[in-house]
């Protein structure tokens, strides 16, 4: 009688502790899985916020390129009315004269021949002034001029991107030179996004050529 109650008593403890094994095993398992899970939702979550980024700088790179575009196609319009009373394209032969189109690829190049534009178009009362004394060709914005600031004087005009635009009449003041410009008025453009092209201008300036 008394060995039966000694083989239950031990078999019971034998039971005990393999179903203690059987739980903590179970648990570790349950952990694991659970870690896992968690980096599997962390790179999904990353990888989500990466194409977020990519799409959003997609679209405010095509808002600024599109807002670009009719900024040219403006001052464009501006600039043949400035032709009809005074018979000419705006040209300065320190700086519209000068900057080329085919050789000069960065915007801090721009801002003198840009300034120079502003002040026909806006009809300046004097360079870079805010407020004009004659006919204005063309109301600016604040947001297309730098400093944005307005009770500060005027550097440039701006681009959506916040380079300064090209203005050049290089080939109006070398006729038939091929190496100067683009058109034989003026050209007017912007190098978008990217502040320092290759030496040719890629297919991602916003022009009027």
């Amino acid at each position: 009688m008394t060995n039966r109650k000694q083989s239950a008593s031990f078999d019971f403890r034998r039971f005990d502790i393999h179903s203690s094994f059987v739980i903590r095993a179970s648990s570790f398992r349950n952990s694991a899985v659970t870690i896992i899970e968690l980096l599997v939702v962390i790179i999904i979550i990353l990888i989500l916020a990466g194409l977020t980024l990519s799409i959003s700088s997609y679209v405010q790179n095509k808002g600024a390129r599109a807002r670009a575009e009719t900024e040219i196609a403006a001052m464009s319009a501006a600039l043949e009315s400035y032709k009809a009373d005074n018979g000419i394209y705006p040209r300065d032969t320190a700086t519209t004269d000068v900057l080329n189109a085919q050789s000069s690829f960065d915007p801090s190049g721009y801002k003198s021949a840009s300034l120079y534009l502003y002040n026909q178009l806006s009809g300046a009362t004097t360079s870079g002034s805010r407020s004009s004394f004659g006919r204005s060709y063309f109301s600016f914005k604040p947001n297309q001029l730098n400093p944005k600031d307005q009770s500060q004087s005027v550097a440039y005009i701006s681009d959506p991107f916040g380079n300064s635009y090209g203005y050049s009449t290089i080939q109006a003041a070398n006729p038939g030179a091929s190496t100067n410009g683009y058109n034989p008025t003026y050209d007017l453009w912007s190098v978008g996004s990217t502040a320092s092209p290759t030496p040719t201008p890629p297919a991602g300036w916003i022009k009027n050529w």
